[in-house]
């Protein structure tokens, strides 16, 4: 959403009236500047951030509400909330209604049984996941009992994932022999037909924590429909027609994570029953098939000589496998964290990879964090991209390093 005049005078004077009415304010103000290394110098991106953040409770009654703005230089600002919502508390319910984000399982840089709040990969997985990870417009229910929590969510309108723009350097490669025309994805009309639900068990010990989760819900990723134009004499292809549509699914799943001595043992697990893929198969229509799914991670975390090291194993496999599906049968894929803190917890060193095993592509994202005063901090990274082909090879040509100075309030 583009912003207005208007919208930009209340920014402005937002906080002064708010903080009468002894509303607690937070925030940052953040400039972020990459550069591409393989383009001599070209910039990636140049982006301004204010992220407020307003917040008032009272005795059974709270409210949030979290504007944001993205300025690019020569585009206009772009407005939106990533969440507004009320909370209403009882003796052992709570209830919370408006646009939020939910957060499920325990995984690190993957989404499995995190599926509620659809993925903002405008910038691929660049972003910080508090801004990946979009807000959803809905009700949900907390019943606590002893130390387990019963969630229920429902979500009268579909919100799908935000892919990246068709002319951007994020808009996934695809090496097609003939011409091809890209539609939108196609709508899903907010109806209570169409709306979603989600429930989860969540309990806690001295052993273990749990969650299990189950849903009824739209895929959020379209699948591509392809319709082939062909030559009739000489039955040649000649072009493709590539129609984006959302698919119904049911899903059950859990996570659990258990401290083992010095080690904390992770996993999760969704299946996926009715999940789209779409297929060479010259045979087929919409070249698309219905399988069965199976997401599930296995990690390990673990304190050694003052650094955080976590490594997960992550696999996804596509049952009742048919050789024509356009993805292999199992996708396998290592994350691997390394964390450190220095000088008296002010400067920050942290490694994180994505190493795809089926393609022997990765994503390497080394970070240096450095607090230079009281709620201003200085950050430098790198994104570098391995491989030639796969999830992460594909984008070997956007290697770049970039600096964000961002201060919190």
């Amino acid at each position: 959403m583009r912003l207005k005049i208007g919208q930009l005078v209340l920014l402005l004077f937002l906080p002064a009236v708010l903080t009468a009415q002894e509303i607690n304010l937070s925030g940052y103000v953040r400039q972020y500047t990459g550069i591409l290394l393989n383009s001599g110098g070209e910039y990636a991106i140049v982006q301004n951030t204010f992220d407020l953040n307003i917040e008032q409770s009272r005795d059974k009654v709270a409210f949030k509400a979290n504007p944001y703005i993205y300025q690019y230089p020569g585009s206009e600002m772009e407005f939106a909330v990533r969440e507004a919502y009320m909370d209403i508390f009882f003796e052992s319910v709570d209830v919370r209604i408006g646009k939020q984000q939910i957060i499920w399982g325990k995984a690190d840089g993957v989404f499995i049984t995190d599926i509620v709040s659809p993925k903002d990969l405008s910038e691929f997985l660049l972003r910080d996941f508090d801004e990946i990870r979009m807000g959803v417009t809905g009700m949900k229910f907390n019943y606590y009992k002893n130390d387990n929590t019963f969630e229920l969510v429902w979500l009268p309108v579909f919100t799908p994932t935000i892919l990246p723009a068709r002319d951007g350097i994020w808009f996934p490669r695809m090496n097609l022999a003939v011409p091809a025309t890209f539609n939108a994805p196609q709508e899903v009309t907010a109806s209570l037909e169409n709306s979603e639900v989600f429930a989860k068990l969540s309990g806690m010990s001295s052993l273990v924590d749990f969650e299990l989760m189950a849903g009824f819900a739209w895929d959020d990723d379209p699948v591509k429909h392809i319709t082939k134009q062909v030559e009739p004499q000489s039955m040649q292809l000649t072009g493709l027609t590539v129609n984006p549509k959302y698919h119904r699914l049911a899903l059950g799943g859990g996570s659990f994570s258990a401290t083992v001595g010095p080690l904390v043992l992770r996993a999760e697990g969704a299946y996926y029953s009715g999940k789209y893929f779409a297929s060479t198969d010259p045979g087929l229509v919409d070249a698309v098939v219905e399988k069965n799914y199976l997401h599930y991670l296995l990690g390990l975390d673990h304190a050694l000589w003052g650094w955080r090291v976590s490594g997960q194993f992550i696999q996804q496999a596509i049952l009742d496998y048919e050789e024509t599906i356009d993805q292999n049968a199992y996708e396998n894929m290592l994350t691997f964290l390394a964390r450190r803190d220095f000088l008296r917890d002010t400067l920050t060193l942290e490694f994180f990879t994505y190493v795809g095993l089926n393609d022997r592509d990765a994503f390497v994202r080394p970070r240096l964090y450095y607090d230079l005063a009281d709620g201003f901090e200085l950050l430098l990274g790198a994104n570098i991209f391995t491989g030639n082909s796969g999830p992460f090879g594909q984008y070997t040509e956007n290697d770049m390093l970039y600096a964000k100075v961002k201060y919190s309030f």
